[in-house]
């Protein structure tokens, strides 16, 4: 397998885990109600699946975000780690029927341009992409 292609893997791999992970806490909320600070919150919480699954999940972006942080150069995969703040509000409005407010495709539009900006000063940095 490429360089290029091990990066390209492990940050969709992690895009999915993170935002899968983000979707279960936001879908164990919506389960339990309004948030309380008692037992039977808690207990609304953890008694639905959605929180095991987001757990589940964030265990496995920590071993994929461990593995790329060995590996990729740290600018391009700390900004490209963020990418799941974009992915959870596009499915929070498609799949929660949650509304989009303009900060909200700003501040998306600021994330994508970061990671594009890192991503092209590193390659205009003449830095190689280290072997996996």
């Amino acid at each position: 397998m490429s360089v290029r292609r091990f990066y390209a893997a492990g940050f969709i791999l992690l895009l999915l885990f993170d935002t899968t992970g983000q979707m279960g806490f936001k879908l164990a909320a919506a389960g339990a109600g309004a948030a309380r600070l008692d037992w039977q919150w808690l207990f609304a919480i953890f008694a639905g699946p959605w929180v095991y699954l987001a757990v589940a999940a964030y265990v496995g972006a920590f071993f994929v975000w461990m593995t790329l942080l060995q590996h990729a150069p740290i600018g391009p995969a700390f900004a490209a780690s963020h990418l799941e703040i974009v992915s959870v509000l596009i499915l929070s409005v498609m799949l929660l029927g949650e509304s989009l407010s303009v900060s909200q495709i700003a501040g998306s539009g600021f994330v994508l341009a970061g990671i594009a900006v890192l991503a092209s000063g590193e390659r205009a940095s003449g830095a190689e992409l280290p072997e996996p």
